[in-house]
């Protein structure tokens, strides 16, 4: 027996050679992730920009979800997204039905691009349109865009060229290896089957669950339609069925959400089977009664392309006025209650988007820079105030371990996202909330800290004099000032804020110092004694290294604008003899040093 025979199907032909299916499938399936990676990454920044206009009106929701998945060609893909929107209250429930019925829509372009393989004419523009003759130029962009280009943007080009080459590569390579069973009779009964549109129905939802794309199975049942053997009446059950099966990926990404991002899930399979369900029974009424001849045609890729599209349009027409009944219908299924799902502050599902990940893990860096600041004040305000208050200590330490938790959180999602491709403007960003978390940490320690050192005079019932009192006021006004400015600039990203700070931290480095001297003098007057002159110190110390913190932060906001990340750089920059710089010096100088001097 000969290689050939061995990997032939034993359909009565040599001519199908299942391990070439095989690997023209597996090379389809690639081509179509990579294709549909590097369009992600290309797109994150517009992506963000449709969510964030996105409304209560169904209209918009649906076109933003019809050109989110025409772009990455997945409505999988945007259906999770819309889970973990959902799950991360990004996107209300009502938004969501919109989203996924224009995401059933978008997946079609898919069919499509694919249709152009069937292309077949002696026209010359007609035979440049056919992949085979234009798919090895694109090859070859691809390659030379991924082998010696620097810049992220075009690599990403480059692997979406590449990405469709192999797909249509793929595709072809599935065509050529099934075209021998056109003549086998096992092959037509089995399609025979198919006439039976429940048969049909079941037959395309359980290849599309298994492969978890609606798109390439489509494009499967197109490479198998140039056998020939596959009728109309066969390839619309299949596809019918096909959008049911894509259901799988939402529904699995739906466990451990909350009760809106299952419904959201239940919407997306509601939509289908309805749809399904109306348009099979007008399907079977029309085969029964009219018998048109096009359903005993067979199938070109073209039709089933037509066929795909108009079943999603019809869908969608039908079930968009009534997306209000299939959201009281996803609140029937998954009913109000307990809900035992985990708060999820950032949701991994929002990984596949990197873009819209490092919007959600920002908002979280900013609450936290808020509970670090607001720790650290409310311990400034125990130790200006001269009264201790353990309410307010507790407060203090709740708020230390909430942004030790938030660094946790944010840290682990960054990690994960930088496993991504992501954009230079995005990996700008992981480095900027990377760097902020971790002073931010830092000043909450602060903030514990100084804490302390109010306990230890409270608790030795140490009192300061009155001049080290004002002394420390002046300081700590210095501080809180710094902290503001600091949380401002990076809050609202706003570079104007951000270079008020290191001035300032110059100030209070400047302060640090006066205060240091005049202990030392109080020291040898015998005005403090030398366990207060201990706490003194590490106070100093902590506020110091805490406008430190901010000066860095500063920094990042600065850098992360300009998509630079060298610290030292960037402060000798800033210092370096800038009439703004020389401008806030003295004013600040003027407002602190100038008190000091009066004290």
């Amino acid at each position: 027996m000969t290689a050939d025979q061995i990997f032939s199907f034993g359909l009565g032909t040599e001519n199908f050679n299942w391990l070439t299916l095989i690997g023209g499938l597996c090379l389809f399936l690639f081509g179509m992730s990579v294709m549909g990676d590097g369009l992600e990454r290309r797109a994150g920044n517009s992506l963000k920009a449709l969510l964030g206009k996105l409304t209560n009106s169904k209209i918009k929701g649906f076109l933003t979800g019809l050109g989110v998945t025409a772009v990455i060609q997945s409505s999988s893909a945007t259906t999770v997204m819309v889970v973990g929107f959902v799950n991360s209250r990004i996107m209300t429930l009502k938004q969501s039905i919109g989203v996924i019925m224009g995401a059933n829509i978008g997946t079609t372009v898919t069919a499509w691009i694919l249709s152009l393989g069937g292309i077949s004419s002696d026209n010359l523009f007609m035979t440049f349109l056919k992949p085979t003759t234009f798919t090895p130029i694109l090859a070859l962009i691809g390659t030379g865009l991924m082998m010696f280009s620097k810049s992220s943007k075009k690599k990403d080009v480059g692997s979406i060229l590449l990405g469709f080459t192999t797909l249509m590569f793929g595709m072809d390579t599935m065509s050529a290896a099934v075209s021998g069973l056109a003549n086998v009779p096992a092959f037509q009964n089995a399609f025979l089957m198919f006439n039976n549109p429940i048969l049909g129905v079941l037959a395309g939802m359980i290849l599309t669950a298994i492969i978890q794309s609606s798109s390439a199975s489509v494009g499967i049942l197109q490479a198998l339609s140039a056998t020939g053997a596959v009728s109309y009446a066969s390839a619309i059950p299949i596809i019918m069925g096909q959008n049911i099966g894509t259901c799988v990926t939402a529904l699995l990404s739906s466990f451990g959400t909350n009760k809106n991002a299952k419904r959201a899930a239940v919407v997306h399979l509601s939509f289908n089977v309805i749809g399904t369900i109306i348009c099979l029974t007008v399907f079977c009424l029309v085969k029964a009664i009219l018998h048109p001849a096009i359903l005993d045609e067979a199938a070109t890729y073209v039709g089933i392309a037509t066929a795909h599209s108009a079943f999603n349009v019809i869908c969608t027409a039908i079930l968009l006025p009534c997306s209000s009944l299939l959201e009281k219908l996803a609140y029937k299924i998954v009913p109000d209650g307990k809900d035992t799902a985990q708060v999820i502050d950032l949701d991994d599902r929002l990984l596949a988007t990197p873009t819209i990940a490092l919007a959600e893990s920002n908002k979280l860096v900013c609450r936290m820079a808020q509970d670090a600041v607001t720790g650290f004040e409310l311990s400034l305000d125990l130790l200006t105030s001269g009264s201790y208050s353990e309410e307010t200590a507790q407060k203090i330490r709740k708020l230390e371990s909430d942004t030790d938790r938030y660094e946790d959180v944010v840290g682990t999602f960054l990690t994960k996202i930088s496993h991504y491709q992501v954009s230079d403007e995005d990996g700008a960003e992981i480095s900027k909330q990377l760097k902020a978390i971790g002073d931010y940490e830092r000043i909450s320690d602060h903030s514990v800290n100084v804490l302390e050192s109010v306990e230890e005079l409270h608790g030795k019932r140490i009192e300061l004099s009155d001049m080290a009192k004002k002394e420390m006021g002046v300081l700590c006004n210095a501080l809180k000032e710094i902290l503001d400015t600091t949380l401002e600039a990076f809050v609202n990203n706003d570079m104007a804020t951000a270079r008020k700070v290191e001035p300032l931290e110059q100030v209070i480095d400047r302060l640090r110092m006066a205060l240091r001297d005049s202990h030392i003098v109080r020291l040898k007057n015998g005005e403090c004694t030398v366990e207060a002159g201990f706490i003194w110190s590490d106070l100093l110390t902590n506020l110091e290294r805490t406008s430190d913190h901010c000066s860095n932060i500063a920094v990042c906001v600065l850098e992360g604008n300009e998509q630079r990340m060298n610290l030292h750089e960037s402060l000798r920059e800033i210092k370096s003899g800038s009439p703004l710089y020389d401008k806030l010096y003295d004013e600040y100088a003027q407002k602190y040093l100038s008190e000091i001097a009066k004290v």
